[in-house]
């Protein structure tokens, strides 16, 4: 059993980590740690606790530490905001932890792992090329999380020449308090800050190949519009995607159901089946299906063909499970089995 911190622990994603970490068969608990507004604190006191499921009793009277690296853990899972996050993590990788990065802050450096562990978990070899005396691995923005699950089959199969993508984002995803309510009731906002960027960059990382102790970055174009949208949970995107193969529906749907890369190697996060195809006209929608497979599955549906390479669908994710906690924990348990073998 590992000890672990949660920094940020007091945030949505941090709740999100502390939920998913509380009964953990790898990994417990050892430190929650926060802002210096929150050091000192209970965790049940420096919280505004917004799941739908009492604090676990196992942090509920723990105190909240300052992010500081003298933790007595193994790793540590960052929740921080990417404006702070960054020599944050600095310290604790140069102080010898193992820091899984929810943040944006080291996302694309270039010695660093950016990991959807069915996507691109051989990337992970990169930590390699580290020479700080700890490591950190980064998991990739919610959106493009959602957008690289469904194209890594498509990309393996057929090949990719370009993808068009419109995200319509949760207002999670903009933290606590977030977005205000005059601004988002009865509005879509057309502009998330640095959101395209990241979709348009990350994707090409995570896709790219690894080759001579380097990432080789994805080829084909990569194009976001991002808007915000009055949803509590979960991140819809509507992709157009031109292959370099001529192909079909039924060929695009089939290597959707079998995509089960990680299938055989035991990780307790990991969902059987990554990807779940729904063949409904009116599927996925966030209020019915952003909590399938425990909110780690990524739902396709609306899979339509436009010519013989040009097709799109629509893509679903749970932005705060799947799209950030649940993905550094799945890091953390891929790095885990890995270290062991």
């Amino acid at each position: 059993m590992r000890k672990v911190a949660v920094l940020g622990a007091t945030g949505l994603v941090g709740q999100r980590f502390i939920q998913i970490l509380s009964n953990h068969p790898f990994f417990k608990i050892s430190v929650v740690a926060a802002s210096d507004n929150s050091a000192g604190k209970r965790y049940r006191q420096a919280v505004q606790w917004h799941l739908d499921m009492p604090i676990p009793e196992n942090v509920f009277e723990m105190e909240v530490q300052k992010c500081e690296p003298n933790f007595d853990c193994d790793y540590v899972f960052s929740a921080l905001p990417s404006d702070i996050a960054g020599p944050i993590e600095d310290e604790f990788v140069k102080a010898g932890y193992i820091v899984f990065s929810n943040a944006s802050s080291h996302r694309m450096d270039e010695n660093v792992p950016l990991i959807v562990p069915e996507v691109n978990l051989d990337h992970l070899d990169l930590i390699h090329n580290q020479t700080t005396k700890g490591k950190i691995v980064t998991n990739p923005n919610c959106s493009t999380i959602g957008l690289v699950m469904p194209l890594k089959p498509i990309f393996d199969r057929f090949g990719i020449r370009q993808v068009h993508v419109v995200t319509m984002q949760a207002i999670s995803g903009a933290g606590y308090p977030g977005v205000a309510s005059l601004d988002i009731l009865d509005n879509v906002i057309p502009y998330i800050k640095n959101e395209e960027e990241k979709i348009m960059t990350e994707s090409k990382k995570i896709l790219g190949s690894f080759e001579q102790n380097r990432i080789e970055f994805a080829e084909f174009d990569v194009q976001a519009q991002c808007n915000r949208v009055p949803v509590q949970d979960g991140h819809m995107l509507s992709v157009f995607v031109e292959t370099e193969q001529q192909t079909n529906v039924d060929n695009i749907i089939k290597s959707f159901e079998e995509f089960e890369p990680l299938r055989n190697l035991g990780l307790p996060t990991a969902p059987r089946k990554p990807l779940i195809y729904l063949p409904g006209e009116r599927s996925p929608q966030p209020k019915l299906h952003r909590n399938l497979a425990n909110g780690m599955a990524v739902s396709v549906g609306r899979l339509v063909q436009m010519s013989p390479t040009r097709f799109r669908f629509v893509a679903l994710v749970h932005n705060t499970i799947r799209g950030a906690a649940g993905c550094a924990i799945l890091n953390g348990e891929a790095y885990e089995l890995l270290r062991n073998r």
